[in-house]
């Protein structure tokens, strides 16, 4: 948590405040507009205290003026001009101080040419026109194909070559931004992909590309000329992206700090997201605008809940969501919302590496775990009492019956030599396993002086599994069944595949359990099998031991 603090005070304030500090030299005024044309509203000079503050619809891509007085702070250093950076829909000349200064497309033409002009344009202000003082700019222009957006543009004036070199350094940015999300968005995919439970994982990576989307649809503008009739279609491509991604994060954030009934509070959040997504106000970005606002509330709500309840992580995306806040106010909107969007999925990233953090450790946990029970295990086949009683069944053996005395003998080695070859192995062939469970059936019949028969069905020659997981079943099998009413104990491995998981079903057949055993605590051997399923499928597995109406039922689910 510390190390993201730093980072965000070293690398992202600075910028932030490079923006917010960035250098004023005008200072713009109302703009007032006019339906017809006049070659003499160009002037200086000309009258328009009558002119309308607020534009009215001009039907079938009628001429319209727009005048707005600028007051020039400061003049141009010497041999340098200024630049004005225009985003107009429509056609449109352009006018400073009554002398022609650039043309965009064929106003007033609009439905006898082709569209012609750009949306964002730059012009270059004559040296002599930009003395300090005050100014007007002057736009002559028609909107055929964007009746619906009269009087909206957006101007900007600095130093022309500083316009146009700081815009690709801007671009520079932002496209290291967007590649990193990308890379993000693809590599957390096939984290995802390798399991697939963690739908956490998921929704970052789908943030990542929606955020690698939004910017390259926004550096569109910049880097591709489009003209001002297609912009609606990109404005609507924004407001998808928006919703996906105001959707998604406080989503993840809903799964990590989880709050009562979050699941019907996010159900309306999301209908109040499609209701403002219904609108066509995104042609003023007042859906954008919104949506955003709507997703900064409802996760500073989530975030305040996880602090509430002391969840790891949870303080300091709160802390990032405020700073989120604070630059809101100190830049501009667009620059603000991928700077808030940046820092939002580092914080969620950070969440996430806290997750996979405390994976690692639980999986660091379980080969310990497994290599304790391992050795348990080892020592429990080989402790003195499981010796002594087997020598002293042996020795009966022997005496009365010295042929299968040498049996007895045979099977013992044959299953202190499997437990050699497999201890150290993580995962073992399905036959090695079925072998060792024969052995030790043969070792326990001449024991117990039960039969004890062994069936397989549907087994896949080719799987392998961890190792004694079986055994381990049916050892429990014999010291907790009772035998049927002819001597004699069934134990049956069916095993079944699809393409969500594969599945073992360890079956009893016997009289019943022995007393107390549905109500025994969690053994040795129970642990084992779960550490050991851990150790080689994460959380990747199902484990289910329960009575049935032959005797008991084990199944073991391992999923894809």
């Amino acid at each position: 948590m510390k190390s993201f603090a730093c980072f965000l005070l070293v690398v992202v304030m600075p910028l932030v405040t490079a923006w917010s500090q960035e250098a004023t030299i005008f200072k713009e005024y109302q703009t007032v507009y006019k339906i017809g044309d006049q070659q003499e509203w160009a002037s200086k000079e000309w009258d328009d205290r009558h002119w309308e503050k607020r534009m009215e619809l001009a039907p079938d891509g009628q001429l319209f003026w727009s005048r707005t007085r600028i007051h020039i702070l400061e003049a141009p250093e010497s041999l340098k001009s200024y630049g004005l950076r225009l985003e107009v829909y429509g056609e449109y000349e352009v006018f400073w101080d009554g002398v022609l200064i650039g043309k965009n497309g064929n106003p007033g033409r609009e439905a006898e040419l082709p569209p012609e002009g750009e949306l964002w344009i730059t012009f270059n202000i004559p040296i002599e026109l930009t003395n300090e003082g005050e100014h007007v700019m002057a736009i002559r222009l028609s909107n055929y194909y964007f009746p619906d957006h009269v009087g909206n543009y957006d101007l900007k004036i600095a130093n022309y070559d500083a316009l146009l070199t700081d815009q690709l350094i801007q671009n520079s940015w932002m496209n290291v931004f967007a590649g990193a999300f990308l890379i993000a968005a693809i590599y957390f995919l096939f984290l995802f992909l390798s399991n697939k439970k963690e739908y956490a994982t998921l929704i970052f990576s789908v943030s990542c590309f929606l955020f690698f989307s939004l910017t390259m649809t926004h550096l569109f503008r910049t880097t591709v000329p489009i003209h001002y009739s297609l912009h609606v279609i990109r404005l609507e491509f924004i407001s998808s992206l928006m919703l996906g991604i105001s959707f998604l994060i406080p989503l993840y954030f809903s799964m990590q700090f989880p709050y009562p009934k979050w699941k019907l509070f996010l159900a309306v959040y999301t209908a109040i997201l499609l209701y403002l997504f219904s609108f066509e106000l995104h042609l003023n970005s007042y859906t954008i605008l919104n949506m955003a606002f709507s997703l900064l509330v409802y996760s500073l709500g989530i975030s305040i809940y996880g602090v509430y309840k002391k969840v790891k992580g949870a303080l300091l995306v709160l802390l990032t969501l405020l700073l989120c806040v604070v630059i809101r106010h100190t830049v501009s909107f667009n620059i603000s919302l991928f700077v808030g969007f940046i820092l939002i999925l580092l914080s969620m990233l950070y969440l996430l590496s806290l997750r996979i953090k405390e994976q690692r450790l639980a999986y660091e946990n379980s080969l310990v775990q497994s290599t304790r029970l391992r050795l348990q295990l080892l020592k429990k086949n080989i402790q003195p009492h499981f010796l002594l009683n087997t020598l002293t069944s042996l020795i009966d053996w022997v005496e009365e019956t010295p042929r299968k005395g040498v049996l007895f003998i045979e099977a013992l080695a044959k299953e202190f030599d499997l437990f050699n070859q497999i201890e150290e192995q993580t995962l073992i062939p399905i036959t090695q396993e079925i072998a060792l469970c024969r052995t030790h059936l043969e070792i326990m019949e001449y024991r117990k002086e039960i039969n004890y028969s062994w069936e397989e069905e549907g087994i896949d020659l080719s799987e392998k599994i961890p190792p004694a997981i079986l055994h381990t079943l049916l050892e429990n099998g014999i010291t907790h069944s009772l035998p049927l009413a002819d001597n004699s104990i069934k134990f049956k491995l069916v095993f079944e595949s699809n393409s969500t998981y594969k599945s073992y079903a360890f079956l009893t057949f016997a009289a019943g359990v022995r007393p107390a055993a549905n109500d025994r605590e969690e053994g040795t051997g129970l642990k084992y099998i779960k550490a050991r399923l851990t150790e080689s499928y994460q959380t990747k597995w199902d484990f289910v031991s329960e009575p049935a109406d032959h005797g008991w039922k084990n199944i073991i689910k391992i999923y894809s």
